[in-house]
């Protein structure tokens, strides 16, 4: 364990990945969203694709863990079940992605990703008919492609519950639930096919900790009465952070 810790932070630039996980934490905070977006692009800079979503999962599922007993409590049960189960059955599709992608094209990918849904969030795109149980399986089939492709699943959750009859209470506890049981999903794909190693995890558990320094701060920091601010912040810094990835593989 000292061993692989000592390794995780002779990294080369391994300070970057430790800002970025501050930033998306305060941005977390305040925002309610962005994480990956924001950690991904700056962590595909330092880390092979491989260890970048593993230090993802590791730090975004003990970030929200005081708040899952509540989520449980307040969610929908039944569409919770729905998206877990296309996740779970599209997971390993993605997983086969990610393990055979060259770095520089995960770099990309996750940049143009997030700058493609950082659009459709900023226009307001969402679906306006009804939400059917196949669109729920659906959705969570996508989520769980994009989460093994490219460590992203939040984006197709949050795009289909702006069409949603639940209240706001419902939407918050469902998406932290998920992503929560997202994270354990990946883990235990990474494990199942042999790439999750002691390093990227300990590397993850080390995050954890700016990441969570990040969430309190961004909470600390939320007024009800700026949460437009807030969320234009949110998307500048995705962008700053999606086009930083870009501008490594195509200026670099």
């Amino acid at each position: 364990m000292a061993e692989a810790l000592t390794q995780a932070l002779a990294i080369p630039g391994i300070a970057w990945v430790f800002v970025a996980a501050f930033v998306s934490g305060i941005v977390r905070g305040f925002a309610g969203f962005g994480t990956a977006m924001i950690f991904l692009p700056v962590a595909a800079q330092v880390l092979e694709p491989i260890w970048a979503v593993t230090v993802l999962a590791v730090m975004d599922m003990i970030g929200p863990l005081p708040a899952i007993p509540r989520a449980l409590k307040d969610g929908h049960p039944r569409d919770l079940l729905r998206l877990a189960v296309g996740a779970m059955l599209a997971l390993p599709l993605g997983l086969a992605v990610l393990f055979a992608v060259d770095p520089s094209v995960f770099k990309v990918a996750v940049s143009l990703l997030s700058l493609g849904l950082l659009a459709a969030l900023i226009s307001g795109l969402r679906y306006r008919g009804e939400l059917t149980k196949p669109m729920v399986y659906g959705t969570g089939a996508m989520a769980g492609f994009l989460g093994g492709a490219v460590a992203i699943p939040g984006p197709p959750v949050i795009l289909l519950y702006m069409a949603s009859p639940h209240p706001a209470q419902v939407v918050r506890a469902n998406n932290t639930v998920f992503l929560f049981s997202y994270d354990i999903l990946m883990l235990i794909g990474l494990a199942i096919g042999g790439k999750l190693l002691v390093g990227s995890v300990v590397l993850g558990l080390i995050t954890a900790l700016p990441y969570l320094a990040g969430n309190l701060t961004g909470g600390w920091l939320f007024r009800p009465g700026l949460e437009r601010v807030y969320r234009w912040v949110a998307y500048a810094i995705i962008a700053t952070s999606a086009l930083s990835g870009l501008w490594s593989v195509i200026g670099g």
